[in-house]
């Protein structure tokens, strides 16, 4: 039968595997959209740079052609793209220089490029000059010639060769990023199945546990006849070990499942913004629509980084559960240390903890110890009047001085109560048993807090061999009842039989 320690390691240790998981699909989602990133930065440059490439292309091939008709016809009218073209040019030049010019494979052939858009230039300007003055057959003989051929064979292929060079890059982007999205989609469904089956195991872990609890259940009840009480003390602590295992076995498959949820989500949001930004840089052969643009503006300046907040605002969340998940289980395997402890004291050290904050508020607090010393975990027992005085401050009434009452007295043999009255909010009756539950609050959500502060003290005060249960209206204020045995040496003996 396996120990409640095994059975907690065995749970830490798939929480673990758990945790290493999700952090290794969140940093891998992370690095692929970081990269997704710099390739369409690298994208976007470098259709500008096409764009540039294109347009003087165009440019210089529209001068050419309204010298040609000019020259041919004799019609002033050809001169129109000539003119206009000569007025675009300087413009689109610097743009290509500006452009290219951070790229070495381009700006090395910058000056023989620009050798020969000036030659050329120069060749368009001469025979338009000469035309328009008359002396058609000199400038027809110009254009004859191989100069004017031999600029713009230099410029197209030096163009042409930009094209090629960035095209080429471009398709290589593309492949990236198509890539890196199926990587992405894969990581997702790999870690999500990994989660699931480390979920499966801590649920299996969970369920031998509870077998092995029942198994022992049934055994102490073949105990003698002599046995029968502790039979019976014995068996009331397995059913309420077994009611918080499985609170405890909710806790792992759905409030540590949620954030996971809320990642897996995200990342799917994660991929349908990277087929906006796909669709737009893929439009190579075509102007992409207004509306593909605003998708992909969109996907980059809204969908991409509320995801990855989300993302990182769940991760947050995970690693709070499983934070106070392992502080309840420390606690609980910390080998307590019997002492003899004078209530009074003990109560008081406690309320002058929070004086300041009660002071403040014009608040009160009247100890009352009807009962001598007890023996048991002084650390404990700080840790739970600790909780129940923070408690009573942070949730009084608004408007409404606190007055807190505490009432230590004993409770049958062997036994002790102290009770913790105050006049705060209260508790609902539907609320009265939730508050101890781990990550539980109740009422109005205005303090901070996880929800595992009672929790945690009804875990302590169970391991002392007590309990505490809560009293309470709502709006008139709450009464949380401890009960304990005045000496914890007894109960720890009867532990280790």
């Amino acid at each position: 039968m396996t120990s409640t320690a095994a059975f907690y390691r065995s749970s830490l240790i798939m929480l673990a595997i758990g945790v290493m998981i999700l952090l290794g699909i969140v940093g891998t989602s992370v690095w692929l959209v970081g990269a997704n990133n710099e390739y369409s930065e690298e994208t976007a440059s470098l259709r500008r740079v096409r764009s540039s490439i294109v347009g003087l292309l165009t440019t210089v091939q529209d001068a050419e052609t309204g010298q040609r008709g000019f020259l041919l016809t004799n019609d002033l009218s050809y001169l129109d793209p000539y003119d206009s073209a000569l007025r675009d040019l300087p413009e689109r030049r610097k743009a290509l220089i500006d452009n290219v010019s951070p790229l070495p494979a381009y700006a090395l052939q910058l000056d023989a490029l620009n050798a020969a858009i000036e030659g050329k230039l120069r060749e368009l300007t001469t025979t338009v000059a000469l035309a328009k003055d008359g002396n058609f057959s000199e400038a027809i003989s110009i254009v004859r010639g191989d100069g004017g051929r031999e600029y713009m064979d230099k410029i197209r292929s030096t163009l042409d060769g930009f094209l090629e060079q960035t095209d080429d890059r471009l398709r290589v982007l593309v492949q990236a990023q198509l890539s890196a999205a199926s990587n992405l989609q894969w990581v997702t469904i790999g870690g999500a199945v990994a989660i699931l089956v480390v979920l499966g195991g801590a649920i299996l872990i969970i369920a031998q546990h509870v077998r092995d609890l029942q198994a022992a259940t049934n055994e102490v009840e073949l105990l003698n006849v002599g046995l029968e009480e502790r039979v019976r003390e014995r068996t009331e602590d397995v059913i309420r070990a077994n009611q918080e295992i499985q609170r405890f076995a909710y806790i792992v498959t759905h409030d540590l499942r949620a954030p996971l949820v809320n990642i897996m989500g995200f990342l799917s949001e994660l991929d349908t913004a990277m087929t906006s930004v796909s669709t737009y840089i893929l439009a190579d052969d075509k102007k992409p629509s207004e509306e593909e643009i605003r998708e992909a503006r969109r996907a980059v300046e809204e969908d991409l980084p509320e995801a990855l907040g989300f993302i990182r605002s769940s991760t947050r969340k995970m690693d709070s559960l499983i934070n106070a998940i392992l502080k309840i289980s420390r606690d609980g395997r910390r080998k307590l240390q019997p002492d003899r402890i004078e209530l009074k004291s003990l109560l008081e050290t406690a309320s002058a903890n929070v004086h300041h904050q009660l002071s403040e508020s014009g608040g009160t607090v009247d100890i009352r110890v009807r009962t001598g010393s007890i023996v048991t975990d002084r650390f404990s027992l700080e840790q739970i009047f600790g909780n129940l005085f923070d408690n009573a401050v942070k949730y009084q009434m608004p408007g409404r001085p606190l007055a807190l009452a505490v009432d230590a007295y004993p409770d049958g043999p062997a036994r002790v109560r102290i009770d913790f009255r105050d006049n705060g909010r209260g508790i609902g009756p539907q609320d009265r048993e939730r508050v101890f539950e781990l990550f539980r609050r109740a009422g109005e959500q205005d303090q901070r807090g996880e929800g595992i502060g009672l929790a945690h003290v009804r875990s302590l005060i169970r391991n002392l061999g007590g309990d505490i249960t809560v009293e309470s209206e709502l709006g008139q204020g709450s009464t949380f009842i401890l009960t304990l045995p005045s000496d914890l040496t007894k109960i720890v003996r009867s532990m280790e039989l």
